[in-house]
């Protein structure tokens, strides 16, 4: 069967280019949190979170993600101070140790972006897509910094009590609230180059409202911006899991097949806590691509047209004019 052919991307960060499209890229989870969903508190102290940020790097991953306030549902909020204070002596040692490394900021806090990519960071990561600071689209623009934009259904104290999407308006809210939220960004002045959109996978949406969305993936293609998705251990997977014996606490078979499905729909980089699993699960799923776009090639070459025409086939953005299919 067809996958989806992904779009080459070259993503604008605050001092270097990183390209996307040609493999999934991996970027390890780091929360510097008491109380995160998942490993709240496990990383509390800077020497913890720059081990644990190591190691990741050591185990293949591509860029981490570094946040320090929850948004778990019913989370409490954090003052910026606060969030500052947990994450910038993390981010600080994280560099010193490994000056290449490629860090972005988990933050919805204008000031916190501000600090953390004068100290090295080269990306924001708004979970909130620029809505709950006023000032965050600004700071972006102003940085020259990547930036990702998520989409979220109202925010974590109104989680457990909204009323329920039916699964044919997931896709379309996404779909129609994504896009004002890169207008938003591109009429603040953030570059087209720098943005990333990331659907939100378990941010307002509940339980199984959550596999239209992943099932549906591909037609966010239609927005025409690089794609982060975010499953790892999200606790839709573990619902589906719950009436199994012996569920693992990570159960990373169930993430691992939600990240090869966003692969095979055309995502460019995984958010996870685990990089290994991930790093296995898209060296697969990216072999997979490999092999469909090979035989759309074929396909197109037996009706005539020269294999040195395949920018016909691939997608690209204005920048990438190369054709690199394999």
């Amino acid at each position: 069967m067809p996958f989806t052919v992904r779009t080459r991307f070259d993503w604008r960060l605050h001092s270097r280019n990183l390209a996307l499209g040609s493999r999934t890229l991996v970027m390890g989870i780091l929360n510097a949190t008491p109380d995160s969903f998942s490993d709240g508190g496990h990383f509390v102290n800077v020497d913890a979170g720059v081990d644990r940020a190591l190691e990741m790097l050591d185990e293949g991953a591509d860029l981490i993600d570094l946040g320090g306030e929850s948004t778990k549902p019913n989370a409490i909020p954090v003052s910026a101070a606060e969030e500052q204070a947990r994450v910038l002596p993390v981010l600080r040692a994280i560099l010193a140790a490994r000056p290449s490394a490629i860090l972005s900021i988990d933050t919805y806090h204008a000031e916190t972006a501000r600090m953390a990519v004068e100290e090295g960071a080269e990306i924001i990561n708004d979970v909130s897509g620029l809505l709950w600071d006023e000032k965050m689209a600004e700071n972006c623009a102003k940085l020259g910094c990547g930036a990702i934009l998520m989409h979220t259904r109202g925010c974590p104290q109104q989680w457990l009590d909204q009323p329920a999407l039916p699964s044919s308006e997931v896709l379309p809210l996404v779909l129609r609230e994504l896009e004002e939220r890169a207008q938003a960004a591109l009429a603040a002045g953030i570059a087209r180059e720098a943005i990333v959109l990331d659907p939100g996978f378990g941010f307002g949406k509940v339980r199984d409202e959550n596999y239209p969305l992943l099932a549906q993936l591909d037609e966010l293609h239609t927005l025409g911006y690089p794609l982060l998705i975010g499953v790892s251990r999200k606790g839709f997977l573990r619902r589906t899991l719950s009436e199994m014996p012996k569920q693992s606490d990570a159960f990373q078979h169930a993430t691992s097949a939600a990240n090869s499905a966003a692969i095979l729909a055309g995502a460019h980089i995984l958010r996870v806590h685990d990089i290994r699993p991930a790093r296995e699960a898209a060296a697969i799923a990216d072999r997979i691509l490999d092999a469909s776009l090979s035989a759309m090639i074929g396909a197109h070459t037996e009706k005539g047209i020269s294999p040195h025409t395949e920018k016909a086939i691939i997608p690209h953005n204005e920048k990438d004019v190369k054709a690199d299919a394999a």
